[in-house]
């Protein structure tokens, strides 16, 4: 005969937490509950199973042998319940987890400025953004969606076209020589930067006409942040990527220098893993990335983008 009915729940909750404690006082206060509610759940359990769980006496309560047998079988399924209650809410929570993986110069100077309006129009969503250098392996645990430029297509990856890209020079308005800098020419006379992409500044001088092969590549980072960083302290000038400069015009970090806008060879594509259907919220992150790009620079004021003057490069 089964003697576990649903009444009796609450009666072994208050039981189990009074034999944990071994205080009635302190599993009330555990339960929200008076100390005499406490007691009146442990004699209606005791009273349907016909034993005595606990020993009462002046200073407390004691488990009987009953009790303690009762006691490690209720805690132990309490214990299995919480377990299975966190999984069940972590499974929840990470419904609304998108785990994303790019550049840290297309996170930190494209995504992140517009990541407040993803917050505003989503904020049940919950992003962690990954920006290792090395290739992702988008295997089970791994991320969700990711940003790659290059010109596809990847193996075991399903893509869509995000964006086009650009290159032209820049640079501090402390470096020296820069004054002078009137076309593509001069810009080949300075110290350069140069990261390890596969357009570098070989191909722009090409595309501008310039057909010395003398210039001085004087610094080389592995990465595009690093290069306008190194641009940023008066190092040289570096070949930017239209989509990764705004921030470093919009504070005045670096300036544009004469000489033709050349698009790249590679784009931005958002990928995903073949395997794996996007969850609701990666399809509602995909989503919003891909209208991304028709919209307004947040870091762009209405007059950038365009050759800089004289006079504006000497600021």
């Amino acid at each position: 005969m089964t003697l576990l009915r649903t009444d009796l729940l609450p009666a072994l909750a208050a039981f189990e937490s009074a034999a944990r404690h071994q205080n009635f006082a302190h599993a009330a206060e555990e339960l929200h509950l008076t100390a005499s509610a406490v007691s009146h759940h442990v004699r209606k359990l005791e009273g349907r199973l016909g034993i005595v769980l606990f020993q009462r006496h002046a200073r407390g309560v004691a488990l009987t042998a009953e009790g303690r047998q009762l006691a490690d079988a209720a805690s132990n399924a309490m214990a299995d319940m919480d377990s299975v209650l966190g999984t069940l809410h972590r499974a929840r929570d990470e419904d609304d987890v998108v785990r994303v993986t790019t550049l840290q110069s297309l996170a930190y100077a494209w995504l992140l400025p517009r990541l407040p309006r993803f917050a505003a129009a989503h904020p049940r969503v919950r992003l962690h953004v990954d920006t290792t250098l090395s290739l992702t392996r988008f295997d089970e645990g791994g991320p969700d969606v990711g940003i790659r430029y290059g010109q596809g297509p990847w193996t075991g990856l399903s893509a869509q076209p995000l964006m086009g890209d650009s290159l032209f020079p820049v640079a501090s308005a402390k470096l020296g020589g820069i004054e002078q800098a009137r076309d593509a020419e001069d810009v080949a006379k300075l110290p350069l930067v140069a990261d390890l992409s596969r357009q570098g500044w070989a191909d722009w001088f090409r595309a501008a006409g310039v057909r010395t092969t003398r210039f001085d590549e004087r610094y080389s980072f592995s990465d595009s942040t690093g290069a306008l960083m190194a641009a940023v302290q008066g190092l040289g000038a570096a070949l930017a990527r239209e989509r990764i400069v705004a921030p470093y015009f919009a504070d005045g970090r670096l300036v544009r220098l004469p000489g033709p806008t050349v698009p790249t060879r590679y784009s931005y594509f958002v990928v995903t893993p073949a395997h794996r259907r996007p969850r609701a919220a990666v399809r509602t992150f995909i989503d919003w990335l891909l209208t991304q790009p028709s919209l307004p620079d947040p870091m762009v004021a209405p007059t950038q983008g365009v050759a800089p003057s004289r006079r504006k490069v000497r600021q």
